[in-house]
């Protein structure tokens, strides 16, 4: 079973998403057939790092919110995470562009470590307060991941798998996906958001279901 997942570092939803995905994935009886690839897409891909304001403010400042409507909205998710296990530290978090996370991500699913990246950006970036848009923190998170340096390097200087995190994103604009994670099973069923484990689980028990069937006619 091929699953591609849509998703961006910067977005809560996300994170909380692959968590819950997970979790039905490890109660899911033929998860040893299951192969993940995670797909770029960037909910702001103009969006400039700046390190001199928090997140809510960033995010008031793009949506065109009250500071105090995105701290609420912040504060949701991150009892939404907590129910899973998750810890986010909104109050560190660095409004970055994600650009060089994905080209991170797309090394990573060349040498076979995608899924532990996107672990590690996420919790960068929402629970440990670090900056996803600067090199030598890349760096430091793709070696703790099993990277080379030297890899992670090239990648940055000569701009390398940028037009992959495009493609990516063109390709999800095709299918109709304006919002993340979006998940995509055999390239003919679709889970959009961060649904409940129950969800997840059904429907890989429902697609593994009907592959059986399809093989057997």
């Amino acid at each position: 079973m091929k699953i591609e997942i849509w998703s961006d570092i910067r977005c809560p939803f996300c994170y909380i998403g692959k968590t819950k995905f997970e979790k039905a994935l490890a109660q899911f009886e033929h998860r040893d057939q299951v192969e993940i690839s995670w797909r770029a897409f960037q909910l702001d891909p103009e969006a400039v790092t700046d390190t001199t304001i928090s997140a809510a403010q960033s995010m008031a400042n793009r949506k065109g919110i009250s500071l105090e409507e995105s701290e609420e909205m912040h504060a949701n998710a991150t009892e939404i995470a907590s129910e899973v296990g998750l810890d986010f530290h909104f109050e560190k978090a660095v409004p970055a562009n994600s650009m060089k996370a994905h080209q991170l991500s797309a090394l990573a699913k060349t040498k076979g470590v995608q899924n532990e990246i996107e672990d590690a950006l996420f919790r960068a970036y929402f629970t440990e307060g670090k900056n996803i848009d600067d090199i030598p923190t890349l760096i430091a998170i793709g070696e703790n991941c099993g990277l080379l340096a030297a890899d992670i390097r090239e990648v940055y200087e000569n701009d390398l798998f940028a037009e992959e995190v495009k493609a990516d994103q063109q390709l999800a604009y095709q299918y109709g996906i304006n919002s993340v994670p979006f998940f995509v099973l055999n390239n003919k069923y679709a889970v959009k958001g961060a649904q409940p484990v129950d969800h997840f689980l059904a429907t890989l028990n429902g697609v593994f279901q009907e592959m059986n069937q399809s093989s057997e006619s």
